[in-house]
């Protein structure tokens, strides 16, 4: 999958990943996608509430060795 912006949070504990993802996200245009990398155990569930809740789509989740990518259409 490709995105239009990449974000790294690795490192990052909870809720930063989140904050800078909403940051990120307001200064991007509707439909564009951004590649969140994340290595918080928390952000399993915080990044999929967080689009939920803010009208984003969680377009795919995946795992590697660096952490977990996340792909966020903005809403």
């Amino acid at each position: 999958m490709t995105a239009d912006e990449e974000l790294d949070a690795t490192g990052l504990l909870c809720p930063l990943p989140v904050l800078k993802a909403r940051k990120r996200l307001q200064s991007m245009a509707s439909g564009q996608v951004l590649a969140l990398l994340a290595t918080d155990p928390a952000a399993v569930v915080d990044v999929p509430h967080f689009c939920t809740e803010a009208g984003h789509e969680l377009v795919a989740q995946t795992d590697s060795a660096a952490g977990q990518r996340y792909f966020i259409r903005k809403g």
